[in-house]
């Protein structure tokens, strides 16, 4: 059974962007009060008397948005005390990194992944669903900020969607030969929305990989990071390329996390929702901390006939109840 030490933690289901993959169009979502969500202590008591104890050493902090989240620098702070933590890290989408960069990065947050669908800014705001307010550039200019501070190696994130942006699969990975930048190639998934997903499906990573090999050649990097991608590098390149293939290239067998919902629900595996635990509720009904790590501990034992192994659908109804950013990404 492979190890299970990774979390994944979605500090808010809100975002100041509606990315097509994530949030189903012209759908209103019901997002969380602030006291349906895990406050900073309720987050802390889990980590040090359920999570750490059970093994979890690396921590990823998401959304929706986690910059929109009020305490997220003492979050960053607070996770880095823990002594056994061994890696911290953050997804978002850079929009307010020209503001919070320094201040994530003098909090202690090293690692970061930036979600970068799009070079083109009409595309990017087509992809993002927002127009007119420079959206490309400010988030362009708070990747040039987080890399300026000191975030480095930058990775950034790309979901490709057939006829969407896998035109600019090529203008995307040359930005890691002159710059120590890891790009991720993200296969899109049924979550988030449906029927985009059954309109354009997905591209396998191997005919990107193809497409990027004809031109610059491709060579594995020999890297192994905490996640799922395999990564690889145009030769002679300062940075690297990352493919993560989960809907081509089943990596279960390796996967080595679980997620924790902002509004505390654990999930075992994102593309099945079967097994799910309301920790928040169990915490708040004062359910000892004892009994709630005897839960996880019990989920952990059954994650990997919980995983998502088939090419379908991933739930006994074919539907997912959660968008990707009330999941956490």
């Amino acid at each position: 059974m492979n190890k299970v030490d990774y979390l994944r933690i979605s500090l808010i289901d809100r975002c100041n962007f509606r990315c097509q993959y994530c949030m189903p169009e012209g759908e209103e979502l019901k997002y969380l009060l602030s006291s349906e969500i895990l406050s900073c202590s309720e987050l802390l008591i889990l980590l040090k008397e359920v999570f750490i104890p059970l093994g979890f050493t690396k921590f990823r902090l998401t959304g929706g948005e986690p910059l929109l989240r009020p305490d997220l620098r003492e979050i960053i702070e607070e996770i880095n005390l823990l002594p056994e933590t061994q890696d911290i890290a953050l997804t978002t989408n850079g929009y307010l990194l020209t503001e919070q960069a320094q201040i994530l990065y003098d909090a202690g947050l090293r690692r970061i992944n930036i979600s970068l669908d799009s070079l083109n800014p009409k595309n990017f705001d087509l992809i993002i669903g927002r127009k007119n307010r420079n959206f490309w550039q400010k988030t362009w200019l708070g990747i040039q900020k987080a890399y300026e501070v000191g975030f480095n190696p930058l990775k950034l994130n790309v979901v490709i969607i057939p006829n969407i942006n896998d035109h600019e699969i090529l203008d995307l990975a040359q930005l890691t030969i002159d710059k120590n930048w890891h790009v991720r190639f993200i296969e899109f998934m049924p979550i988030g929305n449906e029927k985009l997903f059954t309109e354009k499906a997905w591209i396998p990573s191997e005919d990107i990989r193809e497409m990027i090999r004809k031109k610059w050649g491709l060579e594995e990097a020999n890297i192994l990071g905490h996640g799922p991608a395999d990564v690889f590098k145009i030769p002679n390149s300062k940075g690297t390329l990352g493919f993560i293939s989960q809907m081509s290239e089943c990596f279960c067998d390796r996967c080595n996390r679980i997620r924790l919902s902002a509004d505390g629900w654990l999930r075992p595996c994102l593309l099945n929702e079967t097994g799910q635990i309301n920790l928040k509720n169990d915490l708040r009904k004062g359910i000892t901390t004892e009994e709630i790590r005897k839960k996880v501990a019990d989920l952990l034992l059954i994650k990997p006939e919980i995983n998502f192994k088939e090419r379908n659908s991933g739930t006994d109804s074919g539907i997912y109840k959660r968008t990707m950013s009330q999941i956490g990404g």
